[in-house]
């Protein structure tokens, strides 16, 4: 009897120890594996799930699958709206003036703490594919594929470091490059699925970046698509000297070769004014004449009808959204190839898959392209997130959530202690029901330091409730705006001057003061930027020396 009671004892002692090894996390294999999706550019208006006008004619039923069985975002902001701060945001989970990265022309210091490192040192199996930006090579990563540079849309040029030797080689892929990163991220799970370790891998597309080149597959899909006009399309922009002076209307901007393949003249191949040829001079023979073939007849419809005055704006309008959405068509796909790939290989219970981008962008409100501004469509990021295990399907969260809290979010996930320096917060207790969104974060605060530069889109900081935006554009000039969201959701009217509104204000400033002491904003750091900007600048003026830029011409 004690014999049995003895061999009882210590079948439990190992069932024990085996519960807490998993209460523990300590075995690699339930940790979940992380797929961060992540496009260029991509506004929330182009996202069906989002429910914008727009989307419902150009619909993305495969990001769309993230909302449905997963989470949507419906307040996520980014922190500073240009690409390379974005990343380095998302990478750090710390404010640009903190990583070190304010704008386009800074250099990425690799050598300081990223959310690939934790995870790689916590043992996670680390990749990154597609677009990088951020000058130097990633760090934190045991694999990676990168864009150089900024990328081309077709045959584009890669940096691969070598597994064995770590050697970089510079190569030409042939191919779509929204199709080459998908195809890259699959073999890459493909290789690493069944290894007794999860994995976090980055897939950060080109697209739908400037110049918006669709796939072949896809040239002609929106042609007979008449999309909404955005009410604010010839906005005045009174009460605001920055929207005044901006260089990314597209009506008045946009080089009508490169951005919106208009030819010379009737009959002819040969493009308009267009200044950056390489994406098309890298085209093979065939696919150039593929190309020509999908753009000629359109093309020749425009000269024939002539147009002029607000007719041509408005069709320029139209041909910026085909092509902008017609690109957006093959990161969609993208997206479902890797979702039914986890389905296929049972590995979609366990995998943390998020889609984002790295800012809003303008599908023609105010009348422009591009992003930057501290506006709703500049400002506001797309985030969906899908994890079965643990987020509930149709969860819709209405925080004010910033890239700033992607980092501790994928680390609060994999078990691994969120570093104090960061500055963002886990996302997890929102997706989770374990923190009610309204306890989450009374304001966001936005900075954007690129002026001047392309598009001239002034220097600004601010703050943003769930109702009020406060914003201050400084350096080149010195102008406060203020917005009700609630009553003036297309941010057309500066209530700055508004007496009714006074008492708000004053309560924003004292909001937007504490966010600066809180993230460490001090008057010292905005003569730092101040010092690299003109740096910048004189490499940017030389760079593009004899480019017909307007905003350089100005």
């Amino acid at each position: 009897m004690k014999k049995i009671v003895y061999i009882l004892f210590i079948a439990l002692f190992f069932q024990s120890c085996k519960e807490k090894k998993t209460e523990n996390e300590t075995d690699t294999s339930i940790r979940p594996n992380i797929i961060f999706i992540m496009a260029d550019d991509h506004a929330t208006q182009a996202i069906s799930a989002y429910g914008h006008p727009i989307s419902k004619l150009a619909p993305t039923p495969n990001i769309d699958r993230l909302a449905n069985e997963g989470a949507i975002f419906k307040n996520n902001f980014c922190t500073n709206s240009i690409c390379g701060p974005s990343r380095a945001v998302i990478l750090t989970g710390k404010h640009s003036h903190v990583n070190g990265f304010r704008m386009n022309g800074d250099r990425f210091n690799g050598n300081q703490q990223t959310f690939p490192k934790l995870l790689q040192n916590a043992g996670y199996k680390t990749a990154m594919f597609g677009k990088w930006h951020l000058h130097g090579l990633p760090q934190g990563f045991d694999y990676w594929n990168i864009l150089q540079d900024q990328g081309n849309y077709y045959n584009p040029n890669f940096i691969k470091v070598n597994e064995t030797t770590k050697k970089v080689d510079t190569t030409m892929v042939m191919g779509y490059a929204t199709d080459i990163v998908t195809e890259d991220a699959i073999r890459y799970i493909e290789k690493v699925k069944d290894e007794n370790q999860p994995f976090m891998l980055m897939v950060q597309h080109k697209a739908p970046h400037r110049n918006w080149m669709p796939a072949l597959r896809h040239t002609n899909k929106y042609d007979d698509v008449k999309f909404p006009v955005p009410d604010t399309y010839f906005a005045d922009h009174k009460g605001s000297t920055a929207s005044k002076e901006q260089y990314q209307t597209i009506y008045r901007d946009m080089y009508e070769g490169h951005d919106l393949k208009m030819t010379k003249e009737k009959g002819s191949t040969e493009l308009a004014h267009n200044p950056w040829t390489t994406d098309f001079e890298r085209m093979t023979p065939e696919q150039r004449a593929a190309w020509d073939k999908a753009y000629l007849t359109k093309n020749d419809a425009f000269h024939k009808a002539n147009l002029s005055g607000k007719d041509l704006d408005l069709w320029k309008l139209q041909r910026y959204l085909q092509d902008y959405l017609a690109t957006v068509a093959a990161v969609d796909e993208g997206v479902g190839r890797i979702l039914d790939y986890l389905k296929e290989n049972n590995l979609e219970e366990n995998t943390i898959v998020v889609y984002t981008t790295d800012q809003g962008f303008y599908l023609g409100e105010k009348g422009w392209f591009d992003k930057r501004f501290m506006y709703e469509e500049s400002l506001s990021m797309p985030m969906l997130m899908r994890y079965p295990k643990a987020v509930k399907a149709g969860t819709e969260v209405t925080a004010l959530t910033q890239n700033l809290d992607f980092a501790e979010t994928f680390l609060d996930f994999a078990g691994v202690q969120i570093p104090e320096d960061m500055q963002g917060k886990s996302l997890k207790p929102l997706v989770t029901n374990t923190i009610k969104d309204d306890d989450f974060r009374d304001a966001i605060y936005y900075h954007y330091y690129d002026f001047p530069a392309f598009h001239m889109v002034k220097k600004m900081y601010g703050v943003r409730t769930k109702r009020f935006k406060l914003i201050h554009v400084y350096d080149d000039i010195d102008e406060w705006e203020l917005y009700d969201l609630r009553e003036d959701p297309a941010e057309v009217n500066n209530v700055i001057n508004d007496e009714a509104y006074e008492e708000i204000e004053q309560i924003l400033r004292q909001s937007l003061k504490e966010l600066q002491a809180q993230y460490n904003v001090t008057e010292k750091e905005f003569e730092r930027a101040k010092k690299q900007q003109i740096k910048n600048a004189y490499k940017s003026f030389e760079r593009l020396r004899g480019q017909p830029m307007k905003a350089y011409e100005h």
